[in-house]
């Protein structure tokens, strides 16, 4: 099981690409998977992950896009 934790600087986000965005949602989402099933953290940080591939995927207004952009800086991957 790997547990490194990622210390990559937040306003990184922001440089990323959407392939990069994405694979870094998936293996969060994979490491959540690992958790208890009965974890409320698991599900509801699934649920947060859920909800950011499916705003990476459609087009977005530049206030979305910032939103979202606070989202991933909060996220910590």
């Amino acid at each position: 099981m790997d547990t490194r934790v990622s210390t990559q600087p937040k306003n990184q986000w922001k440089q990323m690409g959407y392939e990069e965005k994405t694979a870094a949602v998936n293996e969060e989402m994979k490491r959540m998977n690992r958790l208890p099933v009965n974890s409320t953290y698991a599900t509801h940080r699934l649920r947060v992950l859920n909800k950011i591939l499916q705003l990476l995927s459609i087009q977005r207004t530049a206030a979305q896009d910032e939103e979202l952009q606070l989202l991933f800086a909060g996220l910590s991957l």
